[in-house]
């Protein structure tokens, strides 16, 4: 695996074990349907989350410039797509985890739920 994936897989397991200690229960992990894609989708009340996680091996950079408009309307798109794939009937709910640093020095994890309402387009 090359090192990013095992960074990005490190983060990923440290955005779980924060979701699993806040009461979450995971649901899917890289959850894929044909070209749709989410890293994490968790089941916390009334609501189904769908959780993008952005590491960056550099302490100093922010992991969420990473979430622009287009990974927005991905993520609308691919949380639509699970919606419609398993008749889920729960409040979906965006929530973003970044991720900086490495295992072997300093690292630091935060979490922001209900991080954004996608767009709605109308189909007239």
């Amino acid at each position: 695996m090359a090192s990013h994936n095992e960074l990005g897989k490190w983060g990923e397991d440290l955005a779980v074990e924060l979701l699993l200690k806040a009461g979450y229960a995971i649901a899917e992990r890289n959850w894929r349907l044909g070209s749709y894609e989410i890293d994490i989708i968790a089941i916390k009340d009334e609501f189904v989350v769908f959780v993008e996680v952005k590491t960056r091996s550099n302490i100093d950079e922010d992991p969420f410039d990473a979430i622009d408009r287009r990974k927005i309307s991905h993520m609308a798109a691919s949380a639509n797509a699970y919606i419609q794939h398993t008749d889920q009937h729960r409040v979906p709910r965006f929530d973003v985890i970044g991720v900086r640093g490495t295992p072997e020095a300093e690292y630091a994890v935060e979490h922001i739920p209900d991080a954004f309402w996608p767009s709605l387009k109308s189909y007239r």
